[in-house]
């Protein structure tokens, strides 16, 4: 046999041998398969997936490839068969996609809310009001600098329906739209000392690492937040694996994670700031 020959017969081995699981000492190390999950900036930027993606890998040997963005283009995702499982916050968008025939499986995960966040100084004078479209309208009147998040994600779905409620549509200087995930616009927000709208999770997540924005406007009902899981439709193409997004999605909901999620926080900020649905 030719060293040609002998070289593409070992090659071919060594790649049958990488698609399978590896042994040593006579003990089978378990398949690891991979899992695309697209999801929003806020769940990432918070830590919550950090804290507890690990725990369902160890068990399932399912490794999760994390695609962190907006919730517009995460369903977006979906819809083109580029990710199996969605886990998202925002309901209109995540209806019309169950409703298009993109998804097979939605549950309700847990709950927040959104926060109006601005500078200690607050030049508008937003602090404390019960209305988070009214508060706005002060901005907006007082020509505050405030950065959008500008990405059709969930949170930027919220706000731009506050400005609605408020019958303002935000132009001009003092309305920068910056395009980027949360936690780069609570950044932005604060070198420049402006407003945004933020979910709390990201935000508590950012003040730890020394953000100086305060809470100015929270508890109104409008501020609202939940979060679903979407199972896409295996349709999208052979790819889509149905079976293990559906096995997260259990796992997502089960007491035990359930009850990590509603503890994430309380030794990280100081305070729990998810609710799950399924309480254990």
């Amino acid at each position: 046999m030719g060293h040609w020959m002998r070289g593409t017969l070992i090659g071919a081995l060594l790649f049958v041998a990488g698609c399978r699981p590896f042994h040593t000492a006579g003990h089978p190390t378990p398949e690891v398969r991979e899992l695309t999950l697209a999801t929003t900036t806020s769940l990432e930027n918070s830590g919550l997936l950090g804290a507890i993606l690990p725990d369902f890998e160890a068990e399932t040997h399912i490794r999760i490839h994390v695609i962190a963005v907006g919730t517009g283009q995460a369903l977006r995702l979906g819809q083109d068969g580029n990710a199996d499982i969605l886990f998202v916050h925002d309901p209109a968008q995540e209806e019309a996609f169950m409703q298009a025939g993109h998804g097979i499986r939605r549950e309700a995960v847990m709950y927040s809310d959104f926060i109006l966040v601005g500078p200690a100084e607050d030049p508008a004078g937003i602090r404390g009001m019960a209305s988070a479209a009214e508060a706005l309208a002060k901005i907006a009147k007082e020509k505050a600098l405030f950065i959008s998040r500008g990405d059709q994600s969930g949170t930027h779905i919220k706000e731009l329906a506050l400005w609605q409620a408020a019958g303002i549509t935000p132009q001009g200087d003092w309305y920068l739209s910056a395009g980027q995930g949360m936690g780069a616009v609570l950044t932005m927000a604060d070198e420049k000392k402006a407003y945004t709208l933020s979910d709390r999770a990201t935000y508590w997540a950012r003040r730890k690492e020394g953000l100086d924005l305060v809470i100015l406007v929270e508890g109104d009902p409008d501020l609202f937040n939940p979060y679903h899981v979407i199972a896409v439709n295996p349709a999208k193409g052979p790819h889509i694996q149905a079976d293990l997004a559906n096995r997260f999605i259990e796992w997502l909901i089960s007491p035990s994670t359930q009850q990590k999620i509603g503890q994430f926080g309380v030794k990280e900020f100081g305070q729990a700031v998810f609710t799950p649905y399924h309480r254990p």
